[in-house]
């Protein structure tokens, strides 16, 4: 009974909003953390004429980790582009089925991936290879690997589901070309205003 409280609720039941907490902060909190490695960075380089080799390597690590978690977050929030030029003009039905399609692939995509980066973690924890710059395990910081294909998988099977039951016509994601028009209008007005003066 109380499962079904915590996952009830549509698609934002209990459990999916702590979820989506976690993954929001935890994205905030790697772009706070690259952001002050680099200014760190930055300051022992040119202030003191100094630096650690093993910072550029954390950033980069870092920067993965929220890369492949972003990608998730990004599909959640439909901050991915996309192009809908010859989608945006079929039925509803076959809009869907379209939608089915490329979603599925991308499922698949992400199967592979996953699949991909299980076998090169588990070939680089056999060999016990550590990082370059730094003494830590290569396969705990590539971690990330099969956790953003997982994440991102889910969140395409979610849009899939509501797809499926009529509540979707796919992707939601930034249409670059109307923000511009959008833009562009609402600077014409003000031009014009402008010139006069």
């Amino acid at each position: 009974m109380r499962l079904n409280r915590l996952f009830s609720g549509g698609d934002c039941g209990a459990m999916l909003k702590i979820l989506q907490a976690i993954e929001d902060t935890v994205i905030k909190g790697l772009l706070v953390w690259i952001t002050g490695l680099v200014f760190f960075d930055v300051v022992l380089r040119f202030v003191f004429n100094m630096g650690y080799i093993w910072l550029q390597e954390l950033t980069l690590y870092s920067a993965a980790w929220m890369v492949l978690l972003g990608a998730s977050w990004a599909i959640r929030h439909g901050a991915h582009i996309g192009v809908s030029a010859v989608v945006a003009h079929l039925p509803d039905r076959n809009r869907r089925m379209v939608a089915c399609v490329a979603l599925g692939m991308c499922v698949f995509y992400c199967i592979l991936f996953f699949y991909g980066s299980v076998v090169y973690l588990q070939k680089l924890y056999m060999i016990g290879i550590e990082m370059e710059d730094m003494a830590f395990p290569k396969w705990i910081a590539m971690l990330v690997l099969p956790l953003g294909f997982v994440l991102i998988a889910c969140r395409l099977l979610g849009i899939m589901a509501a797809v499926i039951r009529g509540e979707s016509f796919g992707f939601t994601f930034n249409d670059e070309a109307k923000d511009s028009m959008g833009m562009l209008k609402s600077e014409s007005p003000n031009k014009g205003n402008s010139e006069k003066c």
